[in-house]
């Protein structure tokens, strides 16, 4: 089996956000919300993501950059924005996905991702990571 569709396989059987393999080995799964889990597996796994597949529910245009900083092999998503196709199409990553829209939407559809945006204003990916862990401190100050 490629490791995309055991990837797929998994995400959909234990009902994951994210599940990340390499060499048919499952390198990283989580079932949490939004960027953090392809954050923290990018903090964890390092270097390990080059050349991996990664099977998500919802790419943003962060996560895109992340895929491409991490350079992964392959990317199978539900839900992707314009502006990670965009980023995509720049890179070798083979990308697939259900539905395509315009933006990734915050949690209550009033607008548009705070990550979504963050990932606009951000000139690079190491001030995009820098913003991502700040945005994820500030979230946890909130529970």
């Amino acid at each position: 089996m490629r490791d995309i569709d055991m990837a797929v396989e998994l995400l959909e059987k234990e009902g994951l956000a994210l599940v990340i393999v390499k060499d048919s080995r499952v390198i990283f799964t989580s079932s949490g919300k939004g960027i953090k889990p392809l954050y923290m597996a990018h903090e964890e796994c390092g270097n390990e993501l080059e050349g991996s597949s990664v099977a998500d529910r919802v790419t943003g245009r962060a996560a895109a950059m992340i895929c491409a900083h991490a350079k992964v092999k392959q990317l199978k998503t539900k839900l992707i924005s314009e502006n990670a196709i965009n980023i995509l199409k720049e890179t070798n990553i083979i990308y697939e996905y259900d539905e395509c829209t315009p933006f990734i939407e915050n949690r209550d559809r009033t607008g548009m991702c705070p990550v979504e945006t963050l990932s606009l204003k951000s000139g690079d990916i190491d001030e995009l990571l820098r913003g991502i862990k700040k945005f994820l401190e500030s979230i946890n100050k909130g529970n």
